[in-house]
């Protein structure tokens, strides 16, 4: 069924996953892997403040505030958009795109999530491949960046998989305790030299006005 809200009709399909706008009934079904645990073993792959270290009840529920609130703020100057990874129809985790200053710099930014026993598969290269998709094809970005831990190994092969090249260090912390972050920069020409031409997108023209895009 079509939602109001254009953001969450948004369907990215590759010939492995969809990702899917984040409605509310989706964020239900994702509910038991965030209760479950996907931040599971060291070294902790997600920075301050984030709620998948609070205890259970307290973490879902700052989960799903904070995408309520980050939805509420689609604005040209700020937006995110938040996507289900459905593998087969489950569930699985989540990828989000973030732009800031969109209209004016064309540049944004991803985040990521997967539940543990879908880990180690290629999803999250994946999810990133689709996202990028959407950002460079469907929106028309000029850039996109990533971050990440530089022990987390997973996050920075699939930014160097997919043709993003390193752009420099940054401090952050994790559970308080400081750690370095990796940063990686995807300018458009190089994703036009690696882009597929196996991902579908659906519904980005009805969302474009939502994020001041046109």
């Amino acid at each position: 069924m079509a939602h109001t809200y254009p953001p969450l009709n948004v369907e990215v399909r590759t010939p492995r996953l969809t990702l899917v706008g984040a409605s509310d009934e989706l964020l239900e079904r994702l509910v038991p892997l965030v209760r479950a645990g996907v931040a599971d073993a060291e070294p902790w792959p997600f920075d301050d403040p984030i709620s998948f270290y609070t205890d259970s009840p307290e973490r879902e529920w700052q989960w799903l505030r904070a995408i309520w609130a980050g939805r509420a703020r689609a604005s040209p100057d700020s937006w995110r958009l938040y996507f289900a990874v459905l593998v087969d129809g489950e569930p699985v985790g989540m990828q989000d795109l973030i732009g800031t200053n969109f209209t004016r710099f064309g540049t944004v930014s991803s985040f990521s999530w997967l539940a543990p026993g879908s880990r180690g598969q290629g999803l999250g290269k994946e999810m990133r491949a689709a996202v990028l998709q959407l950002a460079f094809a469907g929106l028309g970005a000029r850039e996109a960046g990533s971050d990440a831990f530089i022990d987390n190994e997973a996050s920075n092969r699939v930014s160097r998989g997919l043709g993003y090249e390193p752009n420099g260090m940054d401090w952050d912390t994790r559970r308080g305790e400081p750690a370095r972050i990796q940063q990686w920069r995807l300018t458009r020409d190089a994703w036009e030299r690696i882009c597929r031409d196996d991902i579908e997108l659906t519904g980005v023209e009805e969302c474009l006005p939502v994020l001041g895009i046109g």
